[in-house]
């Protein structure tokens, strides 16, 4: 039997593919939710052209209920992305990254004209930075950017053991409070080595789904 929160998280996927227009491609992120939303697509396939992924986990659920799973570079703009995140703050800025896909995510948020973001009500937050943010670098540079890091205020953490799908590394950076998230997403994607950063607040979320219920 599915447990209270499952069934929260299982609310919020269904209220997203109200969303979902036929004849379109979707945009798709990753996460616990959005395996729901996939699941939901399933209803879908015969009315939608395919969907864009941002990671293998999500192109795998995809293609397992019958999802043609698109190239960005061949689909244009798209008109709807559903995807999670590890915290968002009232003004629907986020970070994102738990999950290791982050740079795909971005890519594919960028490039939507509606991203509608689902989280459980324990992700909300009045200022970002309790989860600690997360950092896609180029492996070489690790050390040089974790240096960077340091001078702007965090504790970055390698997550070892994990590469990500662009064959990357991650630094985890606790110890912020993000009163400004604008400026620190500019600033750390300024530094050599720097893929992207988990801070999704010059392109914030368009829509927030909490528990089932928009935030708008």
């Amino acid at each position: 039997m599915m447990d209270a929160r499952e069934a929260l998280k299982k609310q919020s996927a269904e209220r997203a593919l109200r969303y979902v227009e036929e004849g379109t491609v979707v945009g798709v992120g990753t996460g616990s939710t959005v395996k729901y939303f996939i699941e939901g697509l399933a209803d879908f396939r015969d009315r939608i052209e395919g969907a864009v992924s941002s990671s293998e986990q999500s192109t795998a659920l995809l293609k397992q209920i019958g999802i043609p799973v698109l190239d960005l570079n061949a689909t244009g703009t798209l008109p709807l992305y559903v995807d999670g995140a590890d915290e968002c703050d009232p003004h629907r800025r986020l970070i994102k990254g738990g999950g290791a896909a982050l740079t795909r995510e971005k890519i594919i948020a960028a490039c939507s004209q509606r991203f509608v973001c689902v989280i459980d009500g324990a992700k909300q937050v009045d200022i970002l930075g309790g989860f600690p943010l997360p950092v896609e670098v180029i492996p070489m540079a690790r050390s040089y950017v974790a240096r960077q890091l340091v001078a702007l205020g965090g504790q970055p953490v390698w997550r070892d053991g994990v590469t990500t799908d662009n064959g990357n590394a991650i630094l985890d950076v606790h110890n912020l409070r993000i009163v400004d998230p604008v400026a620190l997403e500019k600033a750390i994607n300024q530094i050599v080595g720097v893929v992207t950063v988990g801070l999704f607040a010059a392109r914030a979320a368009d829509v927030v789904i909490v528990d089932g219920k928009e935030r708008g």
